[in-house]
């Protein structure tokens, strides 16, 4: 297995439970965005996404890994972000995040531990606390980095998203053969 760019060691226990991921759910702001909201004066939001995330994603959907999305606002960047990703499940406007994370798992047939939920605040650990693999970025609130089962070495909105494919990847032993791709 290829070792992960500039983070420490991955311990064990989390790439075995990375093994088992089929189902990769991400919070938006925070973790997919730096977490800032920027507003024009009519009042129009913006959000920035970072290309490495959504490249990681793509490889990921591409290995068979599934996507989702569950946010606590609601955005049309957003929206269309995750329609240019191929991402279908896109649940906004959620502040009760465990709604529909079961929601989620009716939908597609998973187990909790069969997804992995990476968050920010204080709305993901109901999601976090139940997935079977929780992952923080490295900016996140403490009390969600204390309750994560691996923390990402960069912040969100600046490649943590990436951070956590390529994991998933080297854990299902697909990253490798997905390199090798691009050098042919």
């Amino acid at each position: 297995m290829t070792a992960l760019g500039n983070e420490p060691d991955v311990p064990a226990q989390v790439m075995q439970k990375a093994k088992r991921i089929k189902l990769l759910i991400l919070d938006v702001d925070g973790v997919l965005t730096d977490g800032r909201l920027y507003f024009d004066n009519e009042g129009v939001e913006y959000k920035c996404f970072h290309a490495r995330d959504g490249h990681g994603i793509k490889l990921l959907r591409q290995a068979g890994v599934d996507v989702a999305v569950i946010s606590g606002r609601r955005s049309n960047s957003v929206a269309l972000r995750m329609k240019g990703l191929g991402i279908e499940h896109v649940y906004q406007g959620h502040d009760n995040k465990r709604e529909a994370f079961a929601e989620l798992l009716a939908k597609t047939g998973l187990k909790p531990e069969e997804t992995a939920h990476v968050g920010d605040d204080l709305l993901d650990l109901p999601i976090m606390t139940q997935a079977g693999l929780a992952i923080a970025v490295q900016d996140a609130n403490f009390a969600v980095k204390s309750r994560a089962d691996w923390c990402t070495a960069l912040p969100g909105g600046l490649g943590a998203v990436r951070e956590v494919c390529d994991l998933i990847l080297q854990a299902q032993d697909k990253f490798d053969a997905i390199v090798n791709a691009y050098l042919k």
